[in-house]
C-alpha cells in the first residue's frame, strides 16, 4: 500500500458494527463487561475506541507496531523520558525545539536523568558523546529552527553498537516524507499538532514503536500518568492524516519558491532550509526522506529588522506553531525558543534576527510579494 492509500485506508478506520465511513467519535468514559476481566475496553484512560484508531493508524504509516496518542507532542516525549532511570544519561540534538530542551534541563535533571546536546549532524560528535550510561540517542531531523539535518541510518548504527535506544522526533518531516522506523529507529515522537493535525484546530502528541517490550512499557506509562489524547482531538488527528499527503506535496511547492526567493534577497544573511543546494547535508536528507518540507528559517540583520518584518507581513501569521494550512511566521529567539538561555542560543546559531517561516497553502505569488514588502 502507497502513502497516500495508507493514510486512507491504514489503521482500523471504517466502523465494523455500522460500515461508516468516518471513525466514529466514542465520548464514554467506561464501558460495560461481560463479566469480569471479559471486556474489549475497559476503561477510557486505558483504551478507546476512537483513540485506538488514531494510534493503528500512526503505527502503520509510520511502519511500526504500536501507536500511541496523548494530549500533546510533550507529552508523548515525556511519556518515552520516563522509559529511563535516575543515572541514565541520554544524547540529545543540540538545535531542538524550546520546549523539549526545557524539559529535558528543568525536568529530567531534577530526576537525576543526565543530558548531554550534541550536533548529531556530526557522528564523530555523537560517537565521542558516549558514556558508560549513556542509555539514548534523541535526535530531531530536520531541526529546529535551523533545519540541520541527522543520518538517522548511521546514528541507528552507532546506537545498535553500543545498545542504545534510538528515538526520533518525526514532527518536522511527516510520515509522509520520511520513515526513520525503516532506517533503524526504535521509537518515533510526534507533536501531531503541526502538519498531522495541519489545521490549528487541535493538540495532540503521538509516539509509534516497532518494539513489543517498549511499546508494552509505554502502554503502561499512558495509562498509569494519563495523558491521553480525548476522542473528538483523535477524530480531529484522523480527519487531519487523511489528507496529509495532499497538503505536503503543495506545501513543498510553495516552499521551494519561496526559497529561491529568499536565498538572493540582500536583507538576508543566512538561510537555512534542506532543498537548496548549498545546504551542507542535503544528500543525507534525499536519501532518508522524499521532500524537504515546509520550514524555512532565514536571519537578517538585527532583532530590530526581524520585529519590523513580523509587523509588516500580512499573509503570514504572528503565531506560535507551525505545520497548518496558513502560513505563520515567528521569531524563534522570543517565542519558540525562549526558554533556551540567550548565550546557548547564540552559541548554537539560533540568532536574534532569525525568522522562521512555515509555510501553507496560500497562493505562492501572495506569500512571495508579502515577504518582498516586509523585507523591503
Amino acid at each position: 500500500m502507497r502513502k497516500k492509500t495508507s493514510l486512507i485506508h491504514g489503521g482500523k478506520l471504517v466502523d465494523q458494527s455500522t460500515g461508516a465511513l468516518s471513525t466514529p467519535i466514542q465520548p464514554a468514559s467506561t464501558f460495560k463487561q461481560d463479566g469480569v476481566g471479559n471486556f474489549t475496553y475497559e476503561y477510557a484512560r486505558t483504551g478507546n475506541p476512537t483513540r485506538h484508531a488514531v494510534e493503528t493508524l500512526i503505527a502503520d504509516i509510520e511502519k511500526g507496531t504500536q501507536g500511541f496518542a496523548f494530549a500533546s507532542g510533550m507529552a508523548a516525549i515525556t511519556a518515552v523520558m520516563t522509559l529511563f532511570e535516575a543515572g541514565d544519561h541520554i544524547i540529545i540534538t543540540d538545535d531542538v525545539y524550546g520546549g523539549t530542551y526545557r524539559l529535558m534541563t528543568k525536568v529530567l535533571e531534577r530526576q537525576q536523568i543526565k543530558v548531554s546536546f550534541v550536533d548529531t549532524s556530526q557522528l564523530n560528535k555523537l560517537e565521542e558523546a558516549i558514556l558508560p550510561k549513556t542509555k539514548a540517542v534523541f535526535v530531531e531531523t530536520p531541526t529546529n529552527p535551523l533545519l540541520k539535518i541527522t543520518n538517522v541510518e548511521k546514528v541507528a548504527e552507532i546506537t545498535r553498537n553500543n545498545n542504545l535506544l534510538l528515538i526520533v522526533d518525526n514532527t518536522f518531516s511527516t510520515p509522509y516524507w520520511q520513515t526513520p522506523i525503516e532506517q533503524g529507529a526504535n521509537v518515533i515522537v510526534h507533536s501531531a499538532t503541526k502538519y498531522l493535525g495541519g489545521h490549528s484546530d487541535l493538540v495532540a502528541g503521538l509516539v509509534v514503536t516497532n518494539n513489543e517490550n517498549i511499546g508494552e512499557r509505554v502502554h503502561f506509562i499512558q495509562n498509569a500518568t494519563g495523558g491521553v489524547l480525548s476522542p473528538y482531538d483523535s477524530w480531529l488527528l484522523i480527519r487531519g492524516i487523511r489528507t496529509l499527503g495532499v497538503r505536503m506535496e503543495e506545501i513543498e511547492t510553495n516552499t521551494n519558491q519561496i526559497a529561491d526567493y529568499l536565498k538572493n534577497h540582500q536583507s538576508i544573511s543566512k538561510i537555512y532550509y534542506p532543498g537548496l543546494e548549498d545546504h551542507p547535508d542535503r544528500d543525507v536528507h534525499l536519501k532518508q526522506s522524499g521532500g524537504f518540507g515546509g520550514i524555512i528559517s532565514f536571519a537578517v540583520a538585527s532583532e530590530e529588522k526581524a520585529l519590523d518584518v513580523l509587523n509588516k507581513v500580512k499573509y503570514f501569521t504572528l503565531a506560535e506553531s507551525l505545520g497548518a494550512v496558513e502560513s505563520l511566521i515567528s521569531l524563534p529567539a522570543k517565542m519558540t525558543h525562549a526558554s533556551i538561555p540567550r548565550e546557548r542560543r547564540l552559541k548554537i546559531g539560533i540568532e536574534d534576527g532569525l525568522i522562521r517561516l512555515s509555510v501553507g497553502l496560500e497562493d505562492v505569488v501572495d506569500l512571495i510579494e508579502d515577504l518582498d514588502q516586509a523585507l523591503s
